[in-house]
């Protein structure tokens, strides 16, 4: 089956590809929606980044860099789409359409990719989100299209983790809200590998109940070389953002580059 990617750049929308093409299935085309500002790039009129909405569907951190991180890494076409709408409808089940919802963006998102692909399905990295998930099956459900989430419940995160590692993924920390496990200006930018190699992570679930693959909104990251990838992502460039103090932050990516690999 001929099918679109649903990408935020995160490693659980990149494994999930290679888990769809394991299974057969061919890659034509990826899908990104992002904040508008994220994609135009505009700025305040001091300079500064324009703040961006918390979404309950979509990844936020390191959206700038999709672009560079699909055509030249995966080397296949992205569809950009600018995020409007918000989290209206937060119900654990969405049947009906929500006007000015943030689903509805991904159903005009995944309709134009309709006219410029020639596709089936639809592939997502939700592993334990139910909210996602049943979104994502609306919106396919509605143009006709398969859903496919080979990392639905896949395996315990501990072990999926590992096996992402294992694979090959190799993702940085782009956010972290989960204090005081995670410290924005300690462990954002590192790699997962890293920070499972050195057992920090299992340590926060024995102490925290933390999602080992930040299932919880514990982290984002961001996929800089993987398998699928004909070059790897090099973050030439970035800044650690924390608007308050409460541990939340964000690594801002200034400046990056696809390097052979």
């Amino acid at each position: 089956m001929r099918f679109v990617a649903l990408v935020s750049g995160g490693k659980d929308s990149i494994y999930s590809i290679l888990q769809a093409i394991r299974n057969g299935h061919e890659l034509v085309a990826c899908v990104h929606l992002g904040a508008p500002a994220a994609i135009s790039g505009d700025k305040n009129k001091d300079g500064t980044e324009i703040e961006q909405e918390e979404s309950y569907m979509y990844q936020t951190a390191a959206s700038e860099v999709v672009k560079t991180q699909v055509e030249e890494c995966l080397g296949v076409e992205l569809l950009l789409y600018p995020r409007q709408g918000r989290s209206v409808n937060t119900g654990l089940v969405y049947e009906n359409t929500t006007p000015n919802d943030e689903v509805e963006d991904l159903f005009l998102a995944l309709e134009l990719a309709t006219k410029r692909f020639n596709f089936e399905g639809v592939c997502s990295g939700a592993i334990l989100s139910t909210y996602q998930r049943v979104r994502i099956e609306h919106v396919c459900n509605r143009l006709g299209l398969t859903s496919l989430s080979y990392m639905w419940r896949l395996l315990p995160q501990k072990q999926l983790l590992q096996q992402m590692l294992d694979d090959g993924i190799e993702a940085v920390l782009v956010k972290v809200a989960c204090p005081p496990g995670l410290v924005p200006r300690k462990h954002l930018n590192k790699t997962l590998r890293f920070l499972s190699d050195i057992g920090l992570l299992e340590k926060l679930h024995q102490q925290y109940q933390f999602h080992v693959c930040g299932e919880g909104g514990e982290y984002e990251s961001l996929v800089i070389d993987s398998p699928l990838y004909k070059k790897k992502l090099v973050l030439d460039e970035v800044e650690i953002i924390e608007p308050d103090s409460d541990g939340v932050g964000e690594l801002r990516i200034l400046a990056c580059h696809a390097e052979e690999k």
